[in-house]
């Protein structure tokens, strides 16, 4: 499954990096701890999170993750949003808690047999 059909099946608003909207996306991982989401969190996850800040995107970077999505409309800083358009991954924002917006990409997930 692609972002851009995450994107639409969430009716999540795409804040930046929008040029990574045909990323694969692989499986979920949901935490506000950046060293957490580096031990832990496999290429092509989507990054569930409240986390704004730059670091963030260097942690998406590194751990090649398919997109963010941001929680009970948090936005990035502006930086962050520049560094997500160079990196060309998504950042996405719902209205959503993190605990309703995970059990809905968890059910994304698991109707289209990815890893959980």
């Amino acid at each position: 499954m692609k972002v851009q059909e995450l994107v639409e099946k969430l009716n999540l608003k795409v804040l930046s990096g929008k040029k990574g909207l045909d990323r694969e996306i692989e499986g979920c991982y949901v935490s506000d701890l950046l060293s957490d989401v580096m031990g832990n969190a496999d290429a092509g996850n989507i990054w569930i999170t409240l986390q704004t800040h730059k670091n963030v995107m260097a942690v998406a970077s590194l751990k090649e993750l398919a997109c963010i999505i941001l929680v009970k409309d948090f936005a990035p800083n502006e930086d962050t949003i520049n560094q997500s358009n160079e990196e060309e991954i998504p950042i996405l924002q719902t209205s959503m808690e993190t605990f309703e917006v995970t059990g809905r990409v968890y059910e994304i997930i698991k109707s289209e047999n990815l890893k959980i």
